[in-house]
């Protein structure tokens, strides 16, 4: 084999092992090119102490990740940018960069216990997750509004987290007459992203899925309704608010 030969081969090599690792430079383009640009530049300014760089930059991907599925934007960026981790081996790396960015994220928590904001924020986000998985399973729905339930497209999909072209939707349902209803979830987002975020939701769904007879509605569901939101949702048709409460109870076993 010549030289040439085998200096070709590792160039061919060097761009295998390029396609398969996750673009974290296009990553923050494409944050920023979604709205996303300062998250993404909080990302890209992080300070690591004492972890090694090659870690560093795993743990940077993995919160990348992270945001661009909070968000329902992950799958837009893998067919644009990164189709490798759509692949077998591409989820596998994709779980191993969240499992480093979790454990270091939890460390650095425990380090840092006074910081009382993230901790909140840690918990807000779990009350969230459990307030959607709490609504989506059986009749749960029922408690929102009488016949509500959560829409279903094919036996393995549902309007759990349903994924449109600039989002994800917490819940999308279906009530009696057969109107689409998007529910979010808000636990201390402003006035302004709550109530934009959800119109432009029920805009997609009209557009994409709703019938004639039966345009979309909007519900928000949060802890703490401010006075802004309530003047803001009285002058929008079709978006009502709504309060949930948490109970807790101790009992001895």
């Amino acid at each position: 084999m010549s030289p040439n030969w085998l200096a070709l081969e590792k160039v061919k090599n060097m761009e295998k092992d390029d396609q398969k690792s996750f673009p974290i430079g296009k990553a923050y383009d494409f944050a920023k090119d979604n709205g996303l640009g300062d998250q993404g530049k909080k990302i890209q300014d992080l300070e690591f102490d004492g972890v090694p760089q090659k870690r560093e930059r795993i743990i940077r991907k993995g919160y990348l990740i992270r945001l661009f599925g909070d968000h329902g934007i992950y799958s837009g960026f893998i067919t644009k940018y990164w189709p490798y981790g759509a692949t077998t081996d591409g989820k596998r790396r994709r779980e191993y960069c969240v499992k480093l960015a979790d454990e270091y994220r939890d460390s650095d928590q425990s380090d840092n216990e006074s910081d009382g904001e993230g901790i909140l924020e840690s918990a807000e986000f779990a009350i969230e997750a459990y307030l959607r998985d709490f609504l989506a399973k059986g009749n749960n729905l029922n408690h929102v509004e009488t016949g509500l339930r959560i829409y279903k497209f094919d036996d393995k999909k549902n309007g759990m987290e349903y994924v449109i072209d600039k989002g994800r939707i917490d819940i999308l349902a279906v009530d009696l007459s057969g109107g689409f209803v998007v529910i979010e979830l808000k636990l201390r987002e402003g006035r302004n992203k709550a109530l934009g975020q959800l119109l432009y939701y029920m805009g997609w769904i009209d557009r994409n899925l709703g019938t004639k007879t039966a345009p979309c509605r909007g519900l928000i569901i949060a802890n703490d309704i401010p006075e802004e939101l309530k003047i803001a949702v009285s002058q929008v048709p079709h978006v009502t608010l709504a309060r949930y409460k948490m109970n807790f109870a101790i009992e001895h076993v």
